[in-house]
């Protein structure tokens, strides 16, 4: 039997991150206390090298989109662009965790070595073409976070937030995989692209792939932390140790949305009528469960968890508004053809829109993400954790540098122009308008005015309470930088959004194939 070799190119950066990996878990072994800077420095290098690699070999491919792996991989414009958020996200959330680790004797290999064996899951997720592949990463991804969850021993309270975590997350687990086994059963495939093609072509059993549908959607809906699947979002975020709730809280959304593209925009774009209206019904549930529960919380990390799931909803409104209603029926009979390709043609402007909007809205969303989150890292000290939101109080008498970066993070995810939040914002409701759902649109904006309050919450506390904390903030010069240049990309991207956007629209047209 003759074998193929596979063209590793694509997977390059995965090849990589597996043996740096395991050589950082390895050094680690063997170093004392005093040199365990060593393991940050050689994570911080693996990312960085997973970066160049990536681009590397995009380039090295011609820019071209490539199968590989008998096409269960691929590598293609959207995953060198998710993959970069990626990396740049992992080593934000080690620079801003590296004190706050030190401080309470976390500072150890199992946390930078889990973190990028879950970076690992990730890439996976992100170049999947394949129903198996998908979920591989999915679960290597998962494990690591428990793991991150727990890993402060001594906490009963990060020991039940990682039981909550990994009980709800192997039932959501067990359902996308159930949904999976009957695509496959419909459709006498996993490869996603083919299973497009067979249910365009009308083969497969209508009752069968609508079920199989319903539980994919229960398991995505889980991972991207919606309603009603978003119980454990709060009590994770809350019972996490800071550190390990800025790393859950922004690269592995990257991860969501790279997901649901493959699954629901590569593999079942011929049932976008239903499950359009599943998002539908999620997002709007989203918006106004999100930030009603928010305004009640106390609790800063609680409080940015309920946002999320607002957040979260925006994103699905960009991904219902790429089909009109109705258009998805002129794929019908592409067996041999891209079920996409067509759609691009009699679809072009609503799909490309919707869809780049909502990609565009997930990386700026991480980014403010890395910012909020870090707040909560960069105030806490040794027997201190700020994680209320009094803890904000007089914050710019204390360090107002520190306060006006926050004020920045926070008109962002606001949506207060001219920062991204806005941009953002505004791209997903001009596409849900294109596509007819004016109704959408209107209740995203009426409980986005409404969830601005505990943002402006924030600021007010700020600038007009008296502290109850007079403790000075200390920050590392490399945290300084890095929080002064995240919160200031809060503003130029909002102001210059386009070179983003065209990113995120060249990595939706990149999916036709």
């Amino acid at each position: 039997m003759l074998f193929e070799t596979p063209n590793v190119l694509p997977a390059i950066p995965e090849i990589f991150l597996l043996t740096a990996a395991c050589v950082v878990l390895m050094v680690d072994l063997y170093l004392p206390e005093r040199l365990r800077w060593v393991t940050y420095a050689l994570s911080q290098l693996t990312v960085l090298g997973c970066a160049l690699l990536t681009v590397a070999a995009f380039q090295a491919a011609g820019e071209e989109s490539l199968y590989t792996f008998n096409e269960m991989f691929v590598g293609d414009r959207m995953s060198v662009v998710l993959k970069l958020f990626t990396y740049l996200a992992v080593a934000v959330s080690f620079v801003y965790s590296r004190t706050y680790l030190e401080q309470r004797g976390m500072f150890r290999g199992e946390y930078f070595v889990l973190a990028l064996f879950a970076m690992l899951g990730m890439m996976v997720m992100i170049s999947s073409n394949h129903f198996l592949v998908l979920y591989l990463g999915l679960e290597l991804m998962s494990l690591c976070l428990y793991a991150m969850v727990a890993l402060n021993r001594d906490s009963a309270k990060s020991t039940e937030a990682a039981m909550k975590y990994f009980v709800l997350g192997a039932l959501a687990s067990g359902l996308l995989l159930y949904g999976m086994s009957m695509l496959y059963g419909a459709t006498g495939s996993l490869e996603i692209r083919m299973v497009s093609e067979t249910i365009a072509a009308g083969s497969g059993d209508r009752l069968v792939l609508i079920f199989g549908l319903v539980f994919v959607m229960a398991g995505l809906a889980f991972k991207v932390g919606v309603v009603p699947f978003h119980m454990w979002v709060p009590d994770v975020y809350h019972g996490a140790p800071n550190a390990m709730t800025l790393f859950i809280g922004t690269a592995p959304k990257i991860a969501a949305f790279a997901m649901a593209i493959r699954l629901l925009v590569n593999g079942l774009l011929p049932l976008a009528e239903h499950w359009q209206q599943m998002l539908a019904l999620m997002a709007v549930l989203s918006f106004i469960i999100g930030n009603l529960a928010a305004i009640a919380q106390t609790n800063y990390k609680r409080m940015l968890a309920y946002s999320t799931i607002s957040h979260m909803g925006f994103m699905l409104l960009g991904l219902l508004s790429g089909i009109v209603p109705g258009t998805a029926a002129d794929a019908t009979g592409l067996a041999a053809a891209s079920v996409y390709d067509k759609l691009i043609e009699t679809n072009h402007g609503t799909i490309l829109d919707a869809y780049s909007g909502a990609m565009f809205y997930t990386l700026t969303y991480v980014l403010m993400s890395l910012g909020a989150l870090g707040m909560t890292l960069v105030m806490s000290r040794a027997g201190f954790e700020a994680e209320h939101i009094a803890d904000f109080k007089g914050l710019n008498s204390r360090h107002p540098w520190l306060a006006l970066v926050t004020l920045f993070f926070m008109f962002a995810l606001a949506g207060v122009p001219p920062t991204v939040g806005f941009y953002a914002k505004l791209a997903v409701l001009q596409a849900a308008v294109g596509a007819g759902h004016i109704w959408l649109a209107v209740i995203a904006v009426v409980f986005s005015l409404i969830g601005a309050f505990y943002y402006l919450r924030i600021v007010k506390l700020m600038y007009f309470d008296e502290p109850e904390e007079r403790a000075p903030i200390r920050l590392a010069l490399d945290l300084r930088v890095l929080m002064s240049v995240n919160g200031f990309a809060m503003i130029v991207l909002g102001i210059m959004p386009q070179g983003l956007m065209d990113a995120c629209l060249a990595s939706i047209k990149s999916l036709a194939v």
